[in-house]
Formats: C-alpha cells, sequence, structure tokens
C-alpha cells in the first residue's frame, strides 16, 4: 500500500535515502560514518521544511514493512529545504553542517521527484512501479501540472522505467560530481 509517510516511518526510510547519497558521492559521506549520517537523517525527517520532512515522503508499506520511499515536493520551495540540516547536524553532533547538497535540481513550475529507493529486501518485487504509478495522483494534490527528476546516466534501467511511466528528457544536469538527465512528465 502507498501511503503518506509518518514521523515513525523515519528509522526506516533514512538507511533508504542513505543509499542514494552513498551512490551519489556525497561529500558528507566521505567525513562523517554512514551510521552517523543516518541517525542525522533520520532526525532531519521530522524537521518541517526539509528536503525529506516526512510530509514529503510516501512510503511503499507492504504489511507493516517499509519496501521503498519516494520523496517529492513542489519545484519552488528548493531554496529553502536545505536549511533545516544544519539544526538536525546541531541536535546529533554532526560536524559536517554545510548544506548536503548545494545544486539546483528542480526547473521551474514542477513538482520534483527527489528520490525513489526500494528497500534492497524489496528489490524486483515491483516496488519502483508502485510508487512511480502513485505518483501523478501525489502531485495532481500538489497542484502540480509536471513532474520533474533526474536520471543518473550510470543508470540505464532507471531510464528505462522512467520512459515507461512516460517521462521524456529534456535538459542535462550536473549535480554535484554526476552528470543526469533532467525528464518530466505532463499530468
Amino acid at each position: 500500500m502507498i501511503r503518506r509517510a509518518t514521523p515513525e516511518d523515519a528509522a526506516a526510510v533514512a538507511p533508504l535515502l542513505l543509499i542514494i547519497w552513498k551512490d551519489m558521492e556525497l561529500p558528507i559521506l566521505q567525513q562523517e560514518t554512514e551510521e552517523r549520517v543516518a541517525e542525522t537523517l533520520e532526525q532531519a525527517i521530522l524537521l518541517p521544511d526539509y528536503r525529506y520532512f516526512y510530509e514529503h515522503l510516501y512510503v511503499d508499506d507492504r504489511e507493516g514493512q517499509i519496501a521503498g520511499v519516494v520523496a517529492g515536493y513542489p519545484g519552488e520551495i528548493e531554496p529553502k529545504i536545505e536549511a533545516p540540516w544544519q539544526v538536525a547536524a546541531e541536535k546529533t553532533g554532526l560536524a559536517f553542517r554545510e548544506p548536503v547538497f548545494t545544486d539546483a535540481e528542480t526547473f521551474p513550475g514542477e513538482w520534483y521527484l527527489d528520490s525513489i529507493v526500494a528497500s534492497p529486501a524489496f528489490r524486483g518485487q515491483g516496488v519502483g512501479t508502485a510508487l512511480l504509478t502513485a505518483l501523478p495522483e501525489i502531485a495532481k494534490q500538489a497542484g502540480a501540472q509536471v513532474i520533474g527528476l533526474n536520471c543518473d546516466y550510470g543508470n540505464p534501467a532507471a531510464k528505462r522505467l522512467y520512459e515507461r511511466f512516460g517521462f521524456k528528457r529534456t535538459e542535462e544536469i550536473m549535480i554535484g560530481t554526476h552528470l543526469y538527465e533532467h525528464m518530466q512528465l505532463y499530468l
């Protein structure tokens, strides 16, 4: 069942989001342990206005287990979604207090699919498909007419999945040290 995340989901969701952070080779993971980053991310999920605030998350809940998560929000809020990280970092005593994400990822007028990830225990069981199927309704409820996302060139399987759902490449964008294809779906 796809449902909006709750504060109680933070402990299960943080390690899933960390999978993406590791794929992105974010600098924070060179300075802090994965455990400390996950602990801080878990705290940040509880903070309004944060990129991964639980109200920006939807989970695939399979009999009480979080099989996957999708994070998204209206692109216009992007300029303020990193500020709460410092609050979480202070709370957990994390030394890395800089914004984790510094590059703009969204384009004007879109609801942005920031992250989508399946739990390793549920891979190959249609989690990504279930989450992507729910996206148009989630975005429409937020008043969006366009969903945007960034797909790493190093992940052709993800690109095929997005194309199967109707996403089309619009631009290239550099996020950190990775080149991505920006893709959009008009609702």
